[in-house]
């Protein structure tokens, strides 16, 4: 199971009052690719921005546009883009994300520690769906995550990246 964390605006703008509250998840999991763990974050909408959903999503896909994710399925190496300021700092138990519209810091499980230290990356998927049932501070239990993060429409709609992690100790 994991839980949901809140995340606090890095701007306040018109965009970012539509984007309502953003929260972010972290799970790993088996990559099909490799076979070994990869640590995943989602970022997500809870859709209550002050259009409503619909806007909620729009505000996604700007704010993904304005950074430099790709939309659709492309993966983007942030450590290979000029463009995308996005971080992850993996310390004490905790993965924070950063990116603007967005700072997070959720506590991460072991497995999931070890898959980023491992990797030497997370991978990152923006979702412009909102997910308004897992609100922050809500247990989200397996089949729950499973279904909306591994939904095609979901995926298709979302941005992916992978973030090399960074620590304190460098």
């Amino acid at each position: 199971m994991s839980q949901t964390n809140t995340a606090a605006a890095s701007a306040k703008s018109s965009l970012q009052s539509r984007l309502g509250t953003l929260a972010v998840i972290p799970w790993a999991g088996e990559y099909s690719e490799d076979g070994a763990d990869m640590p995943f974050l989602m970022a997500y909408s809870l859709g209550d921005g002050v259009d409503g959903p619909v806007a909620g999503e729009e505000a996604v896909l700007a704010a993904a546009e304005e950074i430099g994710l790709p939309v659709g399925g492309a993966i983007l190496d942030v450590s290979r883009a000029s463009k995308a300021a996005v971080t992850v700092l993996v310390e004490g138990g905790k993965a924070v994300l950063t990116m603007p519209y967005l700072h997070a810091a959720c506590p991460v499980p072991d497995q999931w520690t070890a898959a980023a230290r491992a990797r030497k990356a997370v991978y990152v998927i923006l979702a412009s769906r909102p997910w308004p049932e897992a609100a922050p501070g809500t247990v989200v239990g397996e089949q729950t995550l499973r279904d909306f993060a591994g939904d095609p429409e979901v995926l298709g709609s979302a941005a992916h990246f992978l973030v090399p992690v960074s620590s304190l100790r460098g």
